[in-house]
């Protein structure tokens, strides 16, 4: 017996439901305004629909950020350097950083949304556990640094998407600045010398 492939309906409604959702969380004011309803009518589906293929706005924003990091996923799994895992552990720890950061700044609302869906530890995801032991592998590369472990997960709170929020939404910081401040502060644990911005 075959395998079943999903019908070309439900994967037009699948893209439209995660564009809509994409494009409200772009707009909106805080991620906890955008309901299923917002979603389906923006998606011209029925809130049944986004149940069947999500099974709840959890289950939607988890979908949805995973496809939008797919890309930056891929460029770190296998791609060329910076990112890829040819690269020299002092210019690949501050480009994951970056590319983590410059994500959650393109994405805020929806990385909001993400790390604020319910009683689920943002610890325990899998694109956290992803970026924790991508670092961790690379810091494990670094002469010298002890801990690696912990120094991952300290340069990832700095990524968080709630205090990218407070730093654009309530100080007034630039993405330059949050990069430039960001990549700073990885040189100082790195012991190397801060690129130039």
């Amino acid at each position: 017996m075959t395998e079943r492939k999903p019908r070309a309906d439900a994967a037009r409604n699948r893209e439209a439901v995660l564009a809509a959702a994409d494009a409200l969380f772009a707009r909106c004011e805080s991620p906890a305004a955008v309901t299923m309803a917002d979603i389906a009518a923006a998606a011209g589906v029925g809130k049944a629909t986004l149940f069947r293929g999500f099974g709840d706005r959890t289950g939607l924003i988890h979908a949805l950020y995973e496809a939008r990091l797919a890309p930056v996923r891929r460029a770190a799994e296998e791609g060329p350097p910076p990112l890829g895992p040819s690269t020299p552990p002092s210019e690949r720890v501050p480009a994951l950083l970056d590319a983590v950061l410059c994500f959650k700044l393109d994405h805020r609302h929806l990385a909001l949304a993400l790390e604020g869906t319910g009683g689920d530890s943002p610890y325990a995801a899998g694109h956290y556990r992803l970026w924790h032991g991508t670092l961790r592998d690379a810091l494990d590369r670094v002469p010298g640094l002890a801990d690696s472990d912990f120094t991952a997960h300290a340069l990832l709170a700095a990524t968080r998407a709630d205090l990218v929020e407070h730093l654009v939404g309530h100080e007034g910081r630039t993405r330059e600045e949050i990069r430039a401040r960001l990549a700073a502060f990885t040189a100082r644990v790195l012991h190397v010398p801060a690129p130039p911005h």
